[in-house]
């Protein structure tokens, strides 16, 4: 993992889910490199320099810190759910590193919500077709999905917000 973001996509209270202000506050951090194993078109696709985050990256031990402090502070008591698109593929990544270098992690073993099977759900179609290329004209995003972190995690939040706001208003 040479970076990530997390960003608020909104949060449920008495009168259900409440979408977020805006955008513009996230976690973002690039991060040095743990292992000398990686997939050259995979670095190719983010465009970060792996050479100088090896050289001098942020710690990842130190990065995860941050990143669980910035977590539970935007959750004001409340529970924090990691939310993505594919769940499976930052799930993976995040959970492990948070373990590895902080031992526990701040959406705990399993507060974790699957954007691309919520899509599927709602739309009544197989979750193979709930890829982003498929995704129905009333959820894109307005953020683009260009492989940088922060700007794909805004983009899934924002798709997580029109989803939780349509079911929100159908059930109204």
């Amino acid at each position: 993992m040479l970076s990530f973001a997390l960003v608020p996509a909104g949060r449920f209270g008495a009168k259900g889910y409440i979408e977020p202000d805006g955008y513009s506050e996230h976690f973002y951090s690039e991060i040095r490199p743990i292992s000398d194993d990686f997939e050259p078109a995979a670095i190719a696709v983010n465009g970060l320099d792996r050479d100088a985050l090896v050289k001098s990256g942020p710690c990842p031990s130190g990065v995860m810190r941050k990143a669980a402090d910035w977590v539970r502070s935007k959750c004001a008591g409340g529970e924090p759910v990691l939310v993505a698109y594919p769940l499976g593929f930052d799930w993976l990544w995040l959970y492990w590193y948070f373990m590895k270098y902080l031992g526990s992690c701040p959406f705990k073993h399993s507060r974790a919500f699957d954007l691309k099977t919520a899509v599927a759900l709602s739309k009544g179609i197989p979750v193979t077709n709930a890829g982003r290329l498929r995704l129905p004209k009333e959820l894109m995003p307005e953020q683009a999905h260009t492989h940088n972190a922060a700007d794909d995690a805004i983009s899934q939040a924002q798709i997580f917000a029109k989803l939780m706001s349509q079911i929100r208003d159908r059930n109204d």
